[in-house]
Formats: C-alpha cells, sequence, structure tokens
C-alpha cells in the first residue's frame, strides 16, 4: 500500500507539471494580460490560458461565426473566443455587471477588434438568452451561476444550431466534483448537469482536464 501511494503522488505530480506546462505553452498578448490585471483586481477568476486555448482552437474548428457567451468577466474568454472565430463572426456576450463589460470593450478595442465584433448584454442569464434567436449559434460558451447550469444547458440547446457545441467552464470546482465529502449545492448541481450531458441522447460529449475543467458537448444534427 505504501508503494501504491508513492505511486499516486507520482502521477499526480506530474500530472501537475503537465498541465502547468500547457498553461505556459499558450502565448498571451497585451490585452489579455491587461484583461487578466482587471480581474485580479476585481477578484474574478479568468480562464486560465489552457482554458482560453482550447475554446479559441473549438471556436476554429466550427468555423464560428456567432457565439453566445454566459458571463463575460473582464473579457479573457471573450479575446479567446474571437481570436478563433471566423472575421466577420459575432460574439454576443452576456453579464450582470455592466462595469465589467466596459472593461471587456476596452479590452476588445486593444486588441484591434471592431465595435460590431461583440455584442454586449448586460443582465441575468436566464433573463437574457430566452430572447436570443433559436438556432442561431455555432457555439455557446458558459462560464455563469452554477446553480444555473441545467437552465442554461436547455437555453443552449435551443439556441445552437445542429453541429454546434456547447462548453461549461469549471465544472471540476476545484477537485470538490468527485470529492465525496459534503458539498455546496452549486457542487451538487454540477453533478447534475455532468450527468445529463452524458447521458443525452442530443449530445456527444468530452471532459477536458483543462483550467478547472472543460465540459463540451456538440448538437447532433
Amino acid at each position: 500500500m505504501r508503494q501504491l501511494r508513492g505511486q499516486e503522488r507520482v502521477i499526480t505530480a506530474n500530472r501537475q507539471t503537465s498541465w502547468a506546462f500547457a498553461d505556459a505553452f499558450v502565448a498571451e498578448d497585451e490585452a489579455l494580460h491587461w484583461a487578466r490585471d482587471r480581474a485580479r483586481q476585481a477578484g474574478l477568476r479568468s480562464v486560465s490560458p489552457g482554458t482560453g486555448a482550447a475554446l479559441r482552437l473549438l471556436a476554429a474548428t466550427t468555423d464560428a461565426k456567432a457565439v453566445a457567451e454566459i458571463g463575460t468577466g473582464t473579457g479573457v474568454s471573450g479575446l479567446y473566443l474571437l481570436h478563433g472565430m471566423r472575421p466577420d463572426g459575432v460574439l454576443t456576450t452576456v453579464d450582470p455587471e455592466p462595469e465589467r463589460q466596459q472593461f471587456a470593450r476596452e479590452a476588445f478595442r486593444a486588441a484591434g477588434y471592431a465595435a460590431n465584433r461583440a455584442r454586449f448584454i448586460p443582465g441575468r442569464a436566464l433573463d437574457v438568452l430566452p430572447r436570443l434567436a433559436d438556432g442561431g449559434y455555432d457555439l455557446v460558451f458558459c462560464d455563469g451561476d452554477r446553480l444555473e447550469s441545467l437552465d442554461c444547458l436547455a437555453e443552449s440547446l435551443r439556441l445552437l444550431r445542429p453541429g454546434g457545441l456547447v462548453c461549461f467552464e469549471g465544472v471540476f470546482a476545484d477537485g470538490r466534483t468527485v470529492d465525496s465529502a459534503a458539498q455546496p449545492a452549486e457542487v451538487l448541481r454540477l453533478r447534475e448537469l455532468l450527468r445529463a450531458v452524458r447521458e443525452s441522447q442530443e449530445l456527444m460529449s468530452a471532459l477536458l482536464p483543462v483550467g478547472d475543467g472543460l465540459l463540451c458537448a456538440v448538437r447532433r444534427g
């Protein structure tokens, strides 16, 4: 048993080193650094560079022209999504805090994006999403209130075109999702989300070990 625990420690250390290397592999520009600094000052948690790179790749792979983002923050994830989208693509980003969206506007402008590349909508996700067009989006990125995860999943399925992609950030919840100890309601809701996505006949899913866990699923045609 002592030897097995030693092997587990080595595996854990190797994985942590590999994840750190994956984040360090991503080169971030000045606009991303600026947006990250604003997030730190506001006490917000931004997506990791590895998660951002995955989002950029997914947006490029889907040739995304229309992307919906739940949780603008200060624009870190939005920049990555814009980097991967088509040159004529539009990012629709929703956040209950308009002042955060102003930081994102500045970050997008600093990165060279025209004002018409992003549509900022202040408000709660579940108030805004029902107003967006059915089947009008190539990708939906969810980084909002975890208690609303299942409702956001339902709205995302309505918003996505066949073959479109939905992604949820933070599904590991700093390791609490798989911790057998008693957990708060938001972690229990994440477990329900994971189960719903995995068992859905409408989705083909994968859980990517980047950042704090990125759950991705393609809506079948």
